[in-house]
């Protein structure tokens, strides 16, 4: 039986977790907001015609470390060595393409550019069903990259390009190129919601 005394400590208590509860949702507000990038893929080549919306979120900017880590997987290893060390790197970001569930991204790096910024980011492609009960050449082009050339002064004019299937081949100066399964689809009508500015 409860009584006045366990009663009165019971509302005592009431205060601080109510307390408790406004500092959590107070906190929840002030978390650092994502950037997001959102695109039309245009089809080039034998896709021509067709188009997929597709979006990036980026949680955090990959490192220089995570840069020259990929490189030296890259010569260690070539394509399947970069590829394996994607797969050990932590999500920074996410990228979803229209019917598909998305992916986690491992590495986005930003390049400041006189107009704006590019955006690179790579990660390891899920090979489908289809492709690996196939055996399918296709599962050697194991990587999804792209770029985004934002221009922060006439906002038309950002564009950019995604690698769906590709193997990266890193230049002796640590940047990437690619060696394309299909054709790169062309991406127009950006639009960039910036994230918490110093962060993403």
């Amino acid at each position: 039986m409860l009584t006045s005394e366990t009663l009165r400590d019971r509302f005592k208590a009431i205060p601080l977790v109510v307390g408790v509860m406004v500092v959590l949702s107070l906190l929840a507000l002030a978390r650092e907001k994502n950037e997001t990038i959102e695109a039309t893929a245009y089809g080039t080549g034998t896709q021509m015609g067709q188009n997929i919306g597709i979006s990036l979120e980026i949680y955090e900017f990959s490192t220089p470390a995570d840069r020259q880590l990929l490189a030296d997987a890259f010569n260690k290893g070539q394509n399947q060595g970069l590829v394996n060390a994607l797969t050990k790197m932590k999500a920074v970001g996410h990228i979803s393409i229209t019917g598909t569930l998305g992916y986690d991204v491992s590495f986005v790096r930003m390049i400041q550019t006189p107009t704006g910024r590019k955006i690179r980011f790579i990660t390891n492609r899920n090979i489908t069903f289809g492709e690996a009960w196939a055996d399918s050449q296709s599962q050697a082009f194991n990587v999804t990259a792209g770029e985004f050339d934002l221009n922060d002064q006439e906002k038309s004019k950002s564009s950019g390009t995604l690698y769906p299937a590709a193997q990266i081949v890193i230049d002796k100066t640590g940047e990437p190129s690619f060696d394309l399964n299909q054709n790169p689809w062309r991406l127009s009508g950006v639009i960039d919601w910036k994230g918490t500015p110093g962060v993403n």
